[in-house]
């Protein structure tokens, strides 16, 4: 049986996934390779930066459970049809911190365990929006949050089903968003107005 031209081979698979590993990026940009696509994402800007940190700031101070976080943690994530096994790195990775989850793990490590990820849109915004959730939905993570800067809005997709999350909530900066247990606080967003 041959593949079919839209279809990688599982050697083009290989083969792709094997170039992406042995990439050397320059210092400060990270690679990913999210759905089929090597992205090189290079360093983010002030103002991501700052999204990032009053997120993390918030969760760590008022979740209900203690929380470990990572701003660098490769996961690697099941693939879509089109691709090798997606290797992300979301912006922020929660775990709960009796897990430890991340002592002694790998570059690219397993996502059993994580119960949020964060990502702040920089310039490719649809790959957050879109395919990223994918992944994230696909290996069952439980809780994605999206600050879209474009759009002014942050959005708690939740209860991963398949491809996609059944669950979304988006609320413009400004307003407050719930988020749900093991974090079960009111996240502020007045801070990204």
């Amino acid at each position: 049986m041959t593949a079919m031209a839209h279809e990688p081979s599982a050697t083009d698979k290989e083969t792709l996934l094997d170039f992406f590993l042995s990439l050397d990026t320059p210092e400060g940009f990270r690679a990913e390779l999210v759905e089929g696509e090597i992205v090189v994402t290079p360093p983010p800007d002030g103002n991501h930066e700052r999204f990032f940190s009053r997120l993390v700031r918030q969760v760590l101070q008022h979740a209900e459970t203690d929380m470990d976080v990572s701003g660098a943690t490769g996961l690697l994530l099941p693939r879509g049809g089109r691709c090798p096994q997606n290797h992300v790195i979301p912006d922020a990775t929660f775990a709960p911190v009796d897990l430890d989850l991340f002592r002694g793990a790998e570059s690219w490590m397993p996502s059993d365990g994580v119960a949020l990820v964060i990502e702040v849109t920089s310039r490719r915004a649809e790959r957050d929006r879109v395919d990223k959730r994918h992944c994230y939905a696909r290996a069952g993570i439980p809780l994605y949050l999206l600050a879209d800067r474009d759009a002014s809005t942050l959005t708690l997709f939740n209860e991963a089903s398949g491809d996609d999350y059944a669950g979304q909530t988006t609320v413009p900066f400004g307003k407050p968003l719930p988020l749900p247990a093991p974090f079960s606080f009111d996240l502020d967003t007045a801070e990204f107005l």
